[in-house]
C-alpha cells in the first residue's frame, strides 16, 4: 500500500487548541488578575500566532490546527488600553525584575543561573517586538486563525437553570465571533467539555453544528469508538476527544513532566524560572531537543492509534487531540516548539492533520449509544463536581440564585421574566455573565488563586443585585469591556 493510500485508510488527526482567559482585565494585578493575561500574551498567544502564520505560509494558506477563541478572551484583547498596559508590563516590570534577579545571582556566584535569566529575558523582548510589529492588535492576528467559538464567559452550560440564561451565554458568544471574525461554520466549544443532552435543541437553534465532548468514562479509555463523531437526535455533531492521545501530553506522566523541561513551579525571588524539572539549572538547547524527540514520539503513537482504530471501526478514524492553548508556552515552556515539531513530524511520518470542521465532512457520524449519553465533562472526575461539588456549593448556588433573580424565577423552558419582574439591563446581564464563569469554581476546587475567585464571584453578585434594583443604571463599572455583543432573548 502506498504512503498516500495508507494515510487515507487510517484517517486523520485534528489538533484543537482551546484558548481561554477569565475576565481579569481591570480586576487586580499581582499575584492574581491582569498579570495572568499579560503573561499568557507574552509566553503563549504571541509565539503561537507567529508559529501559525509560519505554518500557513509554508502550506500555501492551509492551517492544520483548529483554533478556538473564547469570547471573553477576545473581549479583553480588544479592550481599550490593554495594549498599552501590556507593553508597559514588559518594559517596566519584566525588564526590571530580570535585571534584579540577574544581579542577585551574580552577586551570589550563580553565573549559570544569571546567564539563563538573561536568555529568558529575551523572550519578553521578542514578545514586545512582535506586539509592536502587529501594531498592538493581537486579536486580529489570532482572529485570522480562529474557527471555533464558545459561550460568552465560559459558563458550565448544564449548570444553568433557565432558557434565557442559556441563550444569553450561547447566543452572545456566537454573536461575538461573527461580529469580530465574520465566517463561522458552527463549531462551538462547550466550556469544560460539559455536555448534557438537554442542551441539544438550544445549541441546534443557535446554529451550532459540532461540539467536542469527553466520553472517556462512557465509551471506555482507548475505545476505538472515541475516533468517530456521534449524531445526536436533535442537536449538533458530538465529537469525542481522544484521551489516549491527549494524555501523551496532558497528564501527570505526560511529556511536560520530563526532567529536561523547565520547572513551572519553582521560582527565583522575582518569580522567574531557571530550573529543570529534575532540579538542575535549565538548559534550553537540551529542552528543545527533547521537545523534538517527544514530537516524533507523539506522531508515531498517533499513527499507531489511528491504524488500530481504523481496523476496529472498518473505516478511517478521526483522533481529536484537544488541549488548552495556555498549556503551550505558558505552563509548558517548550510547548510551542513541540507543536511546531509535531506539524513537521506529521508530514515526515505521513500523519494527516486537518482542521476539525474540514475533517468532519469526511467522517460519517455513528449513532449515540443506546440509552443516550449522561452528563459529562473533562473535569476530575468527568462529571460536574469540579464546578458544583461540596467545596464550591456556595458558588454554584449563588450563581443559580442570581440567574433566577435576573430572569424572574422562570426555570428552564420558561420564556423570560415572570409577571411584574423588571427586565434586566445590560449591566445586570454582564454581571451575571461574569458570575457564571467556570473559572471561579475551578480555581477554588484546585486551590489555584487563594481568595481571588471567591472575591470575584461575590463582587459580581453584589453588582448584579445593585443593577437589578436600578442602582447601576447607565454605569458599566468594571465589566465595561465584557460582552459588547450582548444578545438577550426572553
Amino acid at each position: 500500500m502506498s504512503r498516500v493510500s495508507a494515510r487515507d485508510a487510517r484517517g486523520e488527526m485534528a489538533l484543537v487548541l482551546h484558548t481561554h482567559m477569565p475576565y481579569v482585565e481591570g480586576y487586580g494585578t499581582w499575584p492574581f488578575g491582569e498579570e495572568w493575561l499579560w503573561e499568557a500574551i507574552a509566553t503563549c498567544y504571541l509565539p503561537l500566532a507567529e508559529l501559525l502564520d509560519m505554518v500557513r505560509d509554508r502550506a500555501d494558506g492551509a492551517q492544520p490546527v483548529t483554533l478556538s477563541l473564547t469570547p471573553v478572551l477576545c473581549d479583553q484583547l480588544a479592550a481599550a488600553g490593554v495594549g498599552e498596559r501590556f507593553a508597559a508590563f514588559l518594559r517596566d516590570v519584566r525588564r526590571e525584575t530580570h535585571r534584579i534577579d540577574v544581579a542577585g545571582c551574580r552577586a551570589a556566584g550563580e553565573e549559570r543561573m544569571a546567564r539563563e535569566l538573561e536568555r529568558a529575558a529575551g523572550d519578553y523582548e521578542r514578545a514586545l517586538a512582535r506586539f509592536e510589529r502587529l501594531d498592538g492588535d493581537l486579536l486580529a492576528a489570532l482572529g485570522d486563525q480562529a474557527a471555533w467559538t464558545s459561550s460568552a464567559t465560559h459558563a458550565v452550560l448544564p449548570l444553568l437553570l433557565t432558557d434565557a440564561g442559556l441563550r444569553l451565554q450561547v447566543e452572545t458568544g456566537i454573536a461575538s465571533h461573527r461580529t469580530r471574525f465574520g465566517a463561522w461554520n458552527g463549531g462551538f466549544w462547550l466550556p469544560e467539555c460539559a455536555y448534557a443532552p438537554w442542551l441539544d435543541p438550544l445549541l441546534e437553534e443557535a446554529g451550532v453544528r459540532a461540539s467536542c465532548v469527553d466520553l472517556t468514562d462512557v465509551l471506555g479509555y482507548g475505545d476505538p469508538r472515541q475516533l468517530a463523531p456521534l449524531a445526536s437526535d436533535e442537536g449538533p455533531l458530538l465529537v469525542p476527544i481522544d484521551r489516549a492521545t491527549i494524555e501523551l501530553v496532558w497528564s501527570e506522566r505526560g511529556y511536560p513532566a520530563h526532567g529536561a523541561y523547565r520547572d513551572y513551579h519553582r521560582f527565583t525571588t522575582h518569580h522567574h524560572r531557571v530550573w529543570r524539572n529534575d532540579g538542575g539549572i535549565y538548559d534550553h538547547a537540551a529542552a528543545l531537543a527533547q521537545a523534538r524527540a517527544h514530537a516524533a514520539d507523539f506522531v508515531a503513537r498517533t499513527i499507531a492509534r489511528l491504524d488500530a482504530g481504523a481496523a476496529a471501526l472498518g473505516r478511517p478514524a478521526l483522533a481529536v487531540c484537544a488541549l488548552d492553548t495556555e498549556l503551550l508556552g505558558h505552563w509548558w515552556y517548550e510547548g510551542i516548539a513541540w507543536l511546531g515539531a509535531v506539524i513537521e513530524e506529521a508530514e515526515r511520518q505521513g500523519l494527516a492533520l486537518a482542521p476539525l470542521d474540514e475533517a468532519l465532512t469526511r467522517h460519517a457520524a455513528a449513532p449515540v449509544p443506546a440509552g443516550g449519553l449522561p452528563v459529562t465533562s473533562w473535569g476530575t472526575p468527568r462529571d460536574l463536581s469540579t464546578w458544583d461539588g461540596p467545596r464550591v456549593r456556595e458558588l454554584a448556588w449563588r450563581a443559580r440564585a442570581a440567574e433566577l433573580r435576573t430572569f424572574g424565577g422562570g426555570l428552564r423552558g420558561a420564556r423570560g421574566p415572570g409577571a411584574g419582574h423588571r427586565e434586566p439591563g445590560p449591566r445586570a446581564l454582564r454581571e451575571l455573565l461574569g458570575l457564571q464563569a467556570s473559572d471561579w469554581a475551578f480555581q477554588v476546587t484546585r486551590e489555584l488563586a487563594g481568595d481571588y475567585p471567591l472575591e470575584r464571584a461575590a463582587a459580581h453578585a453584589a453588582a448584579l443585585d445593585a443593577a437589578l434594583r436600578g442602582a447601576a443604571d447607565g454605569d458599566d463599572g468594571a465589566v465595561r469591556g465584557l460582552a459588547p455583543q450582548l444578545v438577550y432573548t426572553r
